[in-house]
């Protein structure tokens, strides 16, 4: 009847980390596994450039993106939750987000209500 896996979709935003205490206190409450997504956008590279530059600046956002991801845990964390399992992806935050959530078969996705991802309703 309840849900046995929860998924948190965040992205930093002040709204994600109230909805990281709501599903680490549900997750809690429900006896139900946590996981963690944050889907970052796809970043424009500069096709100008090549070689080492270009390589440098992919290493330098996939490890912003990685820090927005272990921010988001450790919010979890904060808040007393367990984390099962986190993921990160990137482009269309809505696919990625219900792709994750069908293969991991969560019977609930919490996220904030406006935040700094694509998902945000203005």
């Amino acid at each position: 009847m309840f849900p046995t896996r929860i998924l948190l979709a965040a992205d930093g935003s002040k709204d994600a980390r109230r909805a990281a205490r709501c599903a680490a206190e549900l997750s809690l409450k429900l006896d139900s596994e946590l996981h963690v997504v944050y889907v970052a956008p796809e970043h424009p590279y500069v096709y100008a450039s090549h070689g080492v530059a270009r390589r440098e600046d992919v290493k330098r956002n996939k490890d912003e993106d990685k820090q927005t991801l272990d921010g988001c845990v450790e919010q979890v964390r904060e808040a007393g939750g367990t984390v099962a399992g986190n993921y990160l992806g990137a482009g269309d935050a809505a696919g990625e987000i219900v792709e994750l959530a069908e293969g991991l078969r969560v019977g609930l996705v919490v996220l904030g209500s406006r935040g700094h991802g694509l998902l945000g309703v203005p």
